[in-house]
């Protein structure tokens, strides 16, 4: 499953849906938490059960409500026979709810008649101060994870402060639990999700984060509207000339196969950046 640009939509409106699922997002995350009032929880997960054995589309992702909320469960017994390529799962606070999780999913696996470890998680690991901190025990715990995803708006309110100073910056602890998710998720060996982009109006603002957050090393950015996936795609596609010289390093270890070092362009290369050309490449032909 691609994850450039995961793009939400409200579960509680099939119109939305069926939208967002015929457009060019990566992958559509059904919502059944944020987007979604209290009152109308049971309505939006009865449309998103309704509507995930008619989908052909790659990619479709729910988002179920926190574990130890009243709808957990029942949002998951709703969902699972519809085959989701992954649910996501949102203020994750440690290894107990990915484990417990991948325990309810393997049981509706099985009542379900689906091969056991087929339905993937994202779990959000930053949406509180207590999932910043157990961050280092998650990278073992799931076995079902396909990317960490750091959220900011959720983990600012819980800090009491804004999210983005003025010029747009991360304040101090949003910026260290943001580098926290990306080497949480390189022990893991699991892509990284950054944020949203707030302000959908803001297409320079979204531009710039996105790149800045391909530089920092996320693999893709989640998305609130279909007007950001354009700018979403571009910035964690890399280059031509990005790819070129990832090739190049291949084809110079190929030709070298028991070197551990050698010069191309005048730089010396060696195995780490083997690894890097290796993501680059997959990136591309993805």
């Amino acid at each position: 499953m691609r994850l450039r640009s995961p793009l939400f939509a409200p579960g509680d409106s099939a119109r939305k849906a069926e939208k967002a699922l015929a457009g060019p997002a990566d992958a559509v995350i059904l919502d059944l938490e944020d987007s979604v009032a209290p009152s109308a929880k049971e309505g939006a997960r009865a449309t998103v059960a309704a509507l995930l054995p008619g989908i052909a589309r790659p990619g479709v992702v729910v988002r179920i409500n926190p574990r130890g909320t009243s709808w957990y469960l029942a949002d998951l017994a709703a969902v699972v026979p519809g085959r989701p390529a992954a649910v996501m799962l949102p203020k994750c606070e440690g290894a107990d709810d990915l484990l417990a999780l991948d325990h309810h999913l393997e049981a509706l696996e099985a009542v379900a008649g689906l091969a056991v470890g087929s339905i993937g998680v994202l779990p959000i690991v930053t949406e509180t101060a207590a999932s910043v901190l157990g961050l280092g025990g998650m990278a073992g715990a799931g076995r079902r994870v396909q990317a960490f995803c750091f959220g900011a708006e959720d983990l600012s309110a819980d800090l009491g402060i804004s999210p983005r100073r003025a010029d747009g910056s991360y304040p101090a602890a949003i910026a260290a639990a943001r580098a926290a998710v990306l080497i949480a998720a390189a022990a893991a060996g699991v892509p990284a999700l950054d944020t949203p982009w707030p302000d959908p109006r803001d297409a320079a603002g979204l531009a710039a984060e996105a790149m800045a957050a391909a530089e920092d090393g996320f693999s893709g950015k989640l998305c609130i509207h279909p007007g950001q996936i354009e700018a979403v795609n571009a910035a964690f596609t890399p280059d031509s000339a990005r790819v070129d010289w990832a090739r190049r390093v291949l084809a110079g270890f190929a030709a070298n196969p028991g070197a551990g070092v050698f010069s191309l362009d005048g730089k010396m290369i060696d195995r780490p950046h083997l690894k890097l050309a290796e993501r680059i490449v997959a990136l591309a032909a993805a």
